[in-house]
């Protein structure tokens, strides 16, 4: 009793208009990892017939809610799940609730929970509008993790070792809409770790996760085929490097040029066009033609020509550069 009474306590709401009843161990799978589901509804109008029967009702100890149709084009089922929403909060006999539905219409009630700082979950497919999900504190995807146990227990894997592959790139092709893009979540840990180092702290592995979670409602490395973070960030962020402090891992800039080697590079280019170059894009067309993977942020700069004004033995000036002469 005392670990049930430890655990958050949630309400599990479900929309049987769009979600499938396959999902049903994934649902409380899920929920598990934040608390205790301690409201298990579904809402539906079961004299239409659903995927939903009644053995995996009984099997997850799931309620269900009749709601008939009483008027043609309205969605009875999404006001009576408004409405019991309501009545659980305003009991305040949990802590946050589980809004199982990829329908738009439940956006404006996750908000309306966060105001009351409950804590919302969201669950349904990757179909899901980007509104609902972002006004989650957590999204997941069901198709995708889904898809994913299916696929290690067709190859055999166990789920610990994350060697499932380089599937970042596929899942997001297939999913582009539903997952937030690879290239999001590695700008964003540059951006993370180089406030750190300004800072003079080093970036850890679990700090890359904790703040990839806030960031990206989301996120999940299970959407793109891993089980593992450091295994996700290995395959699918080149431009990071992982490296082991003690038994915990650290995160870095690696694979980036040397910058007093890039330095170089740039005044020989300038030098060769007389000194000056008019305008500032054709630096960094040179940049990229010699290292098609330069990225200025790694460096820990948006501009072109801020960076370029970092380099003492230049002089920036609107959209040209040219090379300090010497005194």
């Amino acid at each position: 009793m005392e670990q049930i009474e430890d655990k958050k306590q949630f309400a599990v709401l479900i929309d049987s208009d769009n979600i499938s009843a396959k999902y049903a161990a994934s649902i409380f799978n899920e929920i598990e990892n934040y608390g205790y589901a301690s409201f298990r509804r579904i809402y539906g109008n079961w004299s239409k017939g659903s995927g939903w029967k009644e053995e995996i009702l009984l099997e997850n100890s799931i309620t269900p809610v009749q709601q008939f149709a009483y008027t043609t084009g309205k969605n009875a089922t999404d006001m009576a799940m408004v409405i019991d929403a309501m009545d659980i909060l305003y009991s305040g006999k949990v802590d946050g609730f589980c809004l199982v539905t990829s329908d738009s219409d439940f956006t404006r009630l996750a908000m309306r929970l966060r105001e009351e700082n409950m804590y919302v979950i969201g669950m349904g497919e990757s179909k899901t509008p980007m509104a609902l999900t972002k006004a989650c504190n957590k999204f997941i995807h069901l198709n995708l993790i889904n898809k994913q146990m299916n696929d290690m227990e067709n190859s055999g894997e166990t789920g610990t070792s994350g060697s499932l592959g380089r599937k970042g790139s596929r899942a997001e092709e297939e999913h582009g809409s539903g997952v937030t893009p690879l290239s999001q979540i590695e700008d964003a840990i540059i951006s993370f770790i180089n406030d750190n180092e300004n800072k003079g702290k080093i970036t850890y592995l679990g700090e890359i996760g904790s703040r990839l979670n806030d960031k990206f409602t989301d996120f999940d490395v299970r959407n793109y085929g891993y089980t593992k973070l450091v295994v996700f960030l290995q395959d699918t962020c080149p431009r990071l490097s992982l490296y082991k402090i003690d038994t915990a891992y650290a995160v870095g800039l690696g694979g980036h040029l040397d910058r007093q080697k890039l330095e170089k590079e740039i005044l020989m280019f300038i030098r060769e066009n007389n000194g000056q170059i008019e305008n500032l894009s054709l630096v960094y067309e040179e940049i990229h033609k010699k290292h098609p993977g330069f990225d200025l942020k790694d460096y820990g700069y948006s501009r072109l020509s801020s960076f370029l004004r970092s380099i003492r033995q230049l002089s920036v000036s609107g959209n040209s550069v040219s090379v300090r002469e010497r005194k």
